[in-house]
């Protein structure tokens, strides 16, 4: 057995953001005896309460989010907390770095999930003759909040591309996308999402949860979860439900984000105390439970977002997996991913999922759902990349 040191360099909060991808992968690889170093950015820097304009070098030791066997560490470069210095400062700092780790970690190989420090950590490895794979989760580019900067990233992503070693897509439509900035087709291997399929059990029992919230048997519970973007459709549906008459739905919404306010606003204004179910963030153990108590779960994200036109939310494999019908726009990744007649049912816009959802029959559909993605079971996923990045090291 070939036990490596991967470095890994995201630019999202590794500890306090939602687990993705890179979460799962990592740490069954930790479980299973690889040491794992992670480089990540404080985003959330502009509402963390540390004091001061400089945010210090954090070392954050024997991380875990999901499995408590697992051991990371995390490594924060520090910046100057002012818009446009903070990339440029970070920048910097990340460079330092990612130099450094390269010294004293002595990585074996290197996984890349952003842009800056990404592009950064491609150009170290190619003149430290270390391999360098970039595994694309989504199109981050578009997700700089300064709209100027868009472009640049976009350039950027190209120049990560052309110095990787590998690139790995998690789905169909961005291996196309990677492919349309330069990507080889026949080196850029597609390594799905995958399930924990004994967590997300259909057997898994919701009527705690349903109970705790006042959910009533012969109501129809709508679910939502992760970080709440002001794209992802949500305020649209609530917004509906307050003007419309759907006496018998409820809306609970997992997570927080950037329109959490502006729900709060929604469920005040239209009185939708009980029908708008705002829970925060929840411990990632206690997931299963809630959807467990849902009928259905939606993806209402703007169908023309540009973000969302070629990823596949995490989420939704985990809402099949629990065996629930799932409710989404017509996003072009989904539809690509999964095509019809799997337990997901389209609609044009995000408050289109308030009348289709009366039409569901829930246990069919979800019965699909569940089938569908019982191949893509989490150990599966990670064979597939431990093995791809050991024959990187043997070729």
């Amino acid at each position: 057995m070939i036990f490596m040191n991967i470095l890994v360099v995201q630019e999202s909060d590794w500890i306090q953001r939602n687990p993705h991808q890179q979460h799962h992968l990592m740490e069954r690889l930790s479980v299973r005896g690889h040491k794992i170093r992670v480089i990540d950015y404080e985003i959330d820097w502009k509402t963390n309460k540390n004091e001061g304009i400089i945010s210090k070098r954090q070392v954050f030791e024997d991380v875990h989010k999901i499995h408590e066997e697992a051991s990371i560490d995390v490594v924060r470069p520090g910046l100057i907390k002012i818009p446009v210095l903070n990339y440029i400062s970070w920048a910097w700092t990340s460079w330092r770095e990612i130099n450094r780790q390269i010294k004293e970690f002595k990585p074996d190989v290197i996984v890349g999930f952003g842009l800056i420090n990404t592009y950064i950590a491609a150009r170290a490895a190619k003149k430290h003759n270390i391999p360098f794979v970039y595994y694309l989760i989504d199109v981050l580019y578009t997700l700089i909040p300064e709209k100027s900067l868009q472009f640049i990233g976009k350039q950027v992503k190209k120049g990560i591309i052309k110095n990787s070693d590998k690139v790995i897509t998690i789905n169909k439509k961005l291996s196309e996308f990677a492919v349309g900035l330069g990507a080889d087709e026949d080196n850029t291997p597609v390594i799905d999402a995958g399930i924990d399929l004994e967590r997300f059990d259909p057997k898994i029992d919701g009527s705690v949860i349903r109970k705790e919230y006042g959910i009533k048997d012969d109501e129809l519970l709508l679910f939502f979860m992760g970080w709440i973007y002001h794209f992802a459709g949500v305020k649209e549906v609530a917004e509906e439900m307050g003007k419309g008459n759907y006496e018998n739905i409820k809306l609970m919404i997992v997570g927080d984000g950037d329109a959490y306010f502006d729900l709060e606003e929604i469920r005040e204004k239209y009185d939708l105390h009980e029908k708008l179910i705002l829970t925060g963030k929840q411990p990632y153990n206690r997931i299963p439970e809630f959807i467990a108590a849902a009928d259905v779960c939606i993806l209402p994200a703007y169908p023309d977002e540009i973000i969302m036109q070629d990823i596949v939310p995490i989420k939704v494999y985990e809402y099949m997996a629990m065996g629930k019908p799932v409710l989404t726009t017509n996003l072009p990744g989904i539809m690509l991913e999964f095509g019809q007649n799997v337990g997901i049912i389209y609609v044009d816009k995000p408050e289109g999922v308030l009348i289709k959802s009366f039409n569901i029959a829930v246990n069919d559909t979800g019965g699909k759902a569940r089938k569908f993605v019982e191949h893509n079971d989490w150990n599966k996923i990670t064979d597939k990349f431990e093995n791809t990045l050991i024959q990187m090291l043997n070729d």
